[in-house]
């Protein structure tokens, strides 16, 4: 016999858990002196204990355990711990569904914080002549093919580029897209040319107002200007009144590295 000291700590048990197991009939000492109150136990109850702190250990409420050990046969335990298994596979999937919509909207913040990180500038874009070159491309790696084109039909006629660069792509969709891209390139030059069959010469007007983002990185990833700069627009009681423009600072002929180049998105706006 183990007074009820020894017996907890032989078996790593809180006296005060032996004695509410003892309370909810759970696990009663073996002796009560009478005289003392002293709670004894018998190695003989190891094994109840043992169940019990098993099925505690895997989930189950005292009561739960009660309810099992009055039935302890192994066809009962077996189905017990099946209805158990259920049960806690249930649980896992409902928390695995409570941490995928976390992960969603984790990545929605984090976006939405990433896209609050492009700065808007209200500027105005002056009026240029430029020669350009209007074609629908398939993709953004399209324009490692027409840039080139068209410099080699400005070289052609021996064209000055205005001072400071301006080299964009007017946007005819009117909005981002993918694929199936009607662009317009357009280099400032310092006066006209002769229009061939693809490059055309005009004078482009002076926008008064314009809002603007600079996006740092590879054109693939540009969308995230393009919805910074709309949110921007919206919220900021603007509209827009013109096509999107791309100005290029830094890209392919200058920087090895994607994640180097360096983009001007620009939208002509004016307040409500």
């Amino acid at each position: 016999m183990f007074k009820i000291g020894m017996f907890s700590k032989l078996n790593k048990i809180s006296v005060k858990a032996l004695r509410h197991y003892d309370d909810i009939g759970l696990l009663k000492p073996a002796y009560v002196d009478d005289f003392t109150g002293y709670r004894f136990y018998s190695a003989s109850q190891l094994p109840r204990l043992h169940r019990i702190l098993a099925l505690k250990g895997i989930g189950f409420s005292l009561q739960e355990i009660k309810s099992a050990l009055e039935q302890d046969t192994p066809a009962t335990m077996i189905e017990i711990l099946e209805s158990k298994q259920q049960e806690i596979a249930r649980a896992l999937r409902e928390e695995q569904e409570k941490l995928n919509r976390i992960e969603f909207y984790l990545d929605s913040i984090k976006q939405e914080a990433k896209n609050m990180e492009y700065n808007v500038l209200i500027k105005e874009l002056p009026e240029v002549i430029v020669a350009s070159m209007r074609k629908v491309i398939p993709n953004y790696e399209a324009f490692n093919t027409l840039y080139p084109e068209m410099g080699k039909q400005m070289e052609a006629q021996n064209l000055t580029c205005q001072t400071p660069e301006y080299c964009f792509t007017i946007y005819h969709d009117g909005e981002y897209k993918e694929t199936d891209i009607d662009v317009e390139i357009c280099e400032a030059v310092t006066g006209f040319g002769e229009d061939t069959e693809t490059m055309k010469f005009k004078r482009i007007e002076k926008v008064e107002t314009a809002a603007s983002v600079m996006h740092k990185g590879p054109y693939s990833t540009i969308g995230k200007a393009y919805a910074a700069l709309m949110n921007w627009i919206e919220q900021n009681g603007y509209q827009i009144t013109g096509l999107p423009r791309e100005s290029y600072i830094d890209g392919i002929w200058n920087k090895d590295n994607p994640e180097e180049w360096l983009t001007e998105v620009q939208i002509p706006v004016q307040k409500y």
